[in-house]
């Protein structure tokens, strides 16, 4: 694969900033390295089990087994017939929300739902897949991860080897932000689905990268790093939309070892 150093750049961008439409320029299989260590990579098709895993489970999120929570971000575009439907479901471990009176992590309620079974299945056999993959590609962020993940995160809040949690997000983009509720020294993986759309661009303004969100393509990247943003989705047909399915590690269970 491409070997692609990352290399700071002045700019602007704060968090909050909405994010615009940027045309990507990281469109080939490749690996990022920082300070001459690999911190994720870049698979512009991804095949075999992994595409299968992910092509089922996009159907059940388009289907209406799978219970969804309806988003209203804006699409970051000044036309209003622009906007898109949006919405997101959450499985695995969800941390604690003391503002919503639940002070103590939980499972996602989806996991309760019989008719979702099928896509909370075929989403952790992606993630072993996905797993697999890192540490194929890039070993030491696998076994950097994986030690992370072993310290840090009781077994019962594991999804996968990895990750704490997945999100599916249809067609919602991003303004800037960083994933500042992520363990440190880890990385995401975000595979996105799309058809009949444009955008949905993962952007990084520090190294000034924009990567490619085509359909099947997958992004490795150290989401608490650095502010990024997603582009937004316009629909080239109708019912077009761009979906991303997330693996990502929360640091909120470290206090909750049995």
């Amino acid at each position: 694969m491409k070997r692609v150093e990352l290399v700071q750049i002045p700019h602007n961008v704060k968090i909050g900033d909405t994010c615009g439409d940027i045309e990507p320029n990281v469109t080939e299989d490749c690996v990022f390295y920082a300070d001459g260590e690999p911190v994720g990579f870049y698979i512009k098709q991804i095949t075999g089990k992994l595409a299968q895993f992910i092509d089922v489970a996009n159907a059940e999120l388009l289907s209406d087994r799978v219970p969804k929570s309806v988003m209203r971000r804006s699409s970051g575009l000044t036309n209003a017939e622009n906007e898109v439907e949006q919405y997101s479901t959450i499985i695995g471990s969800c941390p604690p929300k003391p503002h919503m009176r639940r002070p103590y992590p939980t499972m996602s309620s989806v996991h309760s739902v019989k008719s979702a079974s099928t896509f909370i299945k075929a989403m952790m056999l992606a993630c072993r897949e996905s797993e697999q993959l890192i540490k194929e590609i890039t070993p030491s962020i696998y076994e950097r991860q994986k030690s992370i993940i072993e310290t840090k995160v009781p077994p019962q809040w594991r999804f996968g080897e990895l990750f704490t949690s997945s999100i599916s997000n249809f067609n919602i983009s991003a303004p800037f932000h960083r994933d500042a509720g992520n363990l440190e020294g880890c990385v995401n993986v975000i595979i996105a689905k799309k058809q009949n759309a444009r955008g949905g661009n993962t952007t990084v303004p520090d190294y000034g990268a924009t990567v490619d969100s085509r359909d099947n393509s997958m992004l490795v990247y150290p989401a608490w790093r650095n502010v990024h943003g997603v582009t937004p989705i316009l629909p080239t047909q109708k019912g077009g939309y761009r979906n991303s399915l997330v693996f990502y590690p929360l640091k909120a269970f470290n206090t909750y070892w049995d």
